[in-house]
């Protein structure tokens, strides 16, 4: 069997006032499942569980993202989720804050056999 790659989503998300990383993405990963309400699991008769997700975060601090937290989004599948440098943080004029946005990639696959046929 080999993992099969078979469909992408992105999302966006942000934190305006709290400057919260972890909210910033999971905002975006929510962005990202939302926009499309795909059944690839029924459509290859796969049950749920079997869903390999992985999930790539951006955030500029990285470090200040609980992954443990965004696992909870997902109510099946197998989620690995990594956080790397990159969104973009934003300060507001006048010394306001900052607000953070992150960008999230989530990648579902299945372990799958190839017919040859």
């Amino acid at each position: 069997m080999a993992k099969t790659r078979l469909v992408h989503q992105f999302g966006m998300g942000s934190s305006i006032r709290s400057r919260n990383y972890t909210e910033a993405a999971a905002r975006a990963i929510r962005d990202a499942l939302w926009h499309n309400s795909l059944n690839v699991a029924d459509a290859f008769g796969f049950p749920k569980a079997a869903m390999l997700i992985d999930v790539e975060i951006g955030v500029q601090q990285p470090e200040a993202v609980d992954t443990e937290a965004l696992r909870g989004i997902f109510p099946y599948g197998q989620p690995r989720i990594s956080v790397v440098r990159g969104g973009l943080d934003v300060d507001k004029p006048g010394g306001g804050g900052t607000t953070v946005i992150a960008n999230a990639a989530v990648i579902v696959s299945f372990d799958m056999e190839r017919n040859h046929d």
